[in-house]
């Protein structure tokens, strides 16, 4: 493991101790150090930067031993998207290489209805977060047709494990589903 990355998590670790029920401080702290770490692009290893042809791929780089939080490079081929989805738990996305776009979404609990919100192009070095606090539902689009992107997830959970949702553009129909991991 690079030192640079080990550094995060050791540092990722005493945060999530010392704040396990801050989420503002969390999300404040973490992005400070996940831009820190995103800033540099030579620590990934290659097994965890590989696409696939057809969907974007999850990779568990660090799981917490109690699952307090984790840590994922999502590797997105050219045009690949995320259905509009949600969390249920702390997340930040860095942006390591190339660029995303993050449109997030308001949803009506009672009709299902999805708003579009906010878009943001995430570029090297940028950090954005989420959480069902701050707003958890959106969908992330990979800016370029002709080349790989990848962004550093960290999650206040193991994330391969958390029961989430995706939503039906037309109709903001929920349904339940848990990602897993490509590795």
């Amino acid at each position: 493991m690079h030192k640079r990355f080990e550094d995060f998590i050791a540092a990722m670790t005493r945060l999530t101790n010392e704040a396990a029920h801050n989420e503002p401080r969390i999300l404040d702290e973490g992005a400070k150090l996940l831009g820190d770490l995103v800033r540099h692009d030579d620590w990934l290893d290659a097994r965890h930067a590989v696409p696939h042809p057809q969907f974007y791929q999850q990779f568990l780089l660090h799981r917490a031993p109690d699952d307090s939080f984790s840590v994922v490079s999502f590797v997105w081929g050219p045009g690949q998207k995320t259905p509009i989805h949600d969390h249920t738990v702390w997340g930040l996305i860095g942006m390591l290489r190339n660029a995303e776009v993050s449109q997030s979404f308001d949803r009506d609990e009672n009709t299902g209805t999805l708003t579009a919100t906010e878009q943001v192009r995430l570029e090297p070095g940028t950090v954005e977060a989420v959480s069902p606090t701050i707003g958890d539902v959106h969908q992330v689009i990979n800016a370029f047709d002709d080349r790989v992107s990848i962004s550093i997830h960290v999650y206040g959970a193991d994330i391969g494990k958390v029961r989430r949702h995706v939503f039906d553009p037309a109709t903001g129909a929920a349904k339940e589903f848990v990602s897993g991991y490509a590795n």
